[in-house]
């Protein structure tokens, strides 16, 4: 990436910084002028730069000097809720009247609108800090930002303070790329272990290992500085909730208790954040009308829900949303990602839904019907026999089927690509949406 600093950019007589070793220097950036940022990702390709004409080499640490870093950034890491969490939080604090940034899985926005599109989690180094100097323009006091493990172990974060540090769970997740899951929670817990940063952690993680200093806990089951004193999950999620001496009620339209977690990770957030009275706060985040593929309800009756969740514990989640319902689930496992999560999720669907329809996600290298027979293969042989199960490679197809066959007193969760608008199957990539296809099947009943 190349990243072009404003001519009054901190009166720097850097103009462009650049992070692609294969950039060749020209007329308009030369060695005098663009310097080049050195990152875990591009260290062991110096030497390509300096062949291709860059002459000025920074650090990360060095960034603060050419952009305009000054404001407050929030960090937010967990296997579940990071989407959510900062998209509660991004919409309370600008309830509250102030100018915040987001990026994260959705995209990059400023103060309500989309600046850029949904790419990765957490971008690369130069994109990061050129999206929050593109905020301090447009006078934001707040960062609010999603943190990948990806991120943490290739230092994408590397040289920002950040403000606050949030910690929504630690299941499992990514083990194609962490190998273990020892190792996976140790990426997570890493970012947790410097006593000087302030910390809100989930009390109700049993994973999490952090720096006991300047931390602020949240929970539902375990005493926490922001408690949980009563709560009801029908209909949408009712609570009351304490901080210190301060008592509030939580009203919001929300579905179940993962998500009770994330309003309250991002209700701490905003009273460390802004000490703001914890009633108004709670007034405020009853506003959020949730994220775009994330508990999305596509139809009330009977009720399907479309959602994001891609993992276990994330599906068991949203099983656990709706207790003593019938329901039915579609879902499948990414291909090229890791494969020892598919027989948990076949087996997790089938503790908890009638109906289970296992088709295809994004299989993209790999053969989708071997990765449906390797979720298929999770589920015990008594419940094969005693649940109605559906084999199907196409997933329009299986989200038709399932719609057809859906009845008045079930629910339908469709899970595992939520707000995405693609599907990749070997080298190709599609259009597909599948809220589209769920109403597109509704339409066709």
């Amino acid at each position: 990436m190349r990243y072009i600093l404003d001519s009054n950019s901190l009166n720097s007589p850097i103009c462009f910084i650049s992070d692609d070793t294969r950039e060749a220097l020209s007329n308009e950036c030369n060695a005098q002028n663009c310097a080049f940022l050195i990152t875990k990702s591009n260290q062991n390709y110096i030497q390509n730069a300096k062949q291709n004409g860059f002459e000025i080499f920074i650090t990360p640490q060095d960034l603060k000097q050419f952009l305009d870093l000054d404001l407050k950034i929030i960090a937010i890491t967990g296997t579940n809720g990071k989407t959510t969490t900062a998209a509660i939080l991004y919409s309370t604090l600008l309830d509250l009247g102030h100018k915040v940034a987001l990026l994260g899985t959705r995209g990059f926005f400023i103060n309500g609108i989309q600046k850029r599109k949904k790419g990765l989690t957490t971008p690369p180094l130069l994109e990061i800090y050129s999206a929050i100097s593109a905020a301090r323009k447009e006078d934001c006091a707040y960062f609010v930002m999603e943190v990948s493990s990806h991120a943490i172990v290739q230092e994408r974060i590397e040289g920002l303070d950040f403000t606050l540090k949030i910690l929504t769970n630690i299941t499992s997740d990514h083990l194609d790329y962490h190998k273990t899951l020892e190792n996976y929670i140790a990426t997570k817990n890493s970012f947790f272990a410097n006593p000087l940063d302030l910390k809100l952690i989930n009390k109700d993680e049993p994973n999490a290992r952090y720096a006991l200093p300047k931390t602020i806990t949240y929970g539902i089951e375990s005493p926490a500085t922001l408690q949980v004193k009563a709560y009801s999950l029908k209909d949408g999620i009712t609570a009351q909730i304490g901080y210190g001496k301060e008592d509030a009620s939580l009203q919001c339209s929300l579905f179940g208790k993962h998500n009770l977690y994330n309003a309250l990770a991002a209700i701490g957030a905003v009273k460390l954040l802004e000490n703001a009275p914890l009633q108004e706060i709670c007034e405020k985040l009853e506003n959020f009308g949730g994220v775009l593929g994330r508990m999305q309800v596509v139809a009330q009756n009977p009720l399907i829900i479309v959602d994001f969740a891609h993992t276990e514990d994330g599906m068991e989640k949203i099983f656990q949303s709706f207790p003593h319902k019938k329901l039915a689930v579609v879902f499948g496992a990414g291909g090229d990602r890791d494969k020892t999560k598919r027989p948990k999720m076949g087996l997790c669907a089938a503790k908890y839904a009638q109906k289970i329809y296992i088709t295809s996600d994004n299989p993209r290298n790999e053969v989708p019907s071997l990765i449906i027979e390797e979720i298929f293969s999770g589920i015990p042989e008594n419940l094969k026999e005693a649940k109605e199960i559906h084999l199907e490679e196409n997933r329009s197809k299986a989200i038709q089927m399932a719609i057809t066959a859906l009845k008045s007193d079930e629910i339908l969760l469709i899970l595992g690509k939520g707000d995405e608008t693609y599907q990749t199957i070997g080298d190709s990539t599609f259009h597909f949406d599948d809220v589209e296809e769920a109403q597109k099947a509704l339409s066709a009943l």
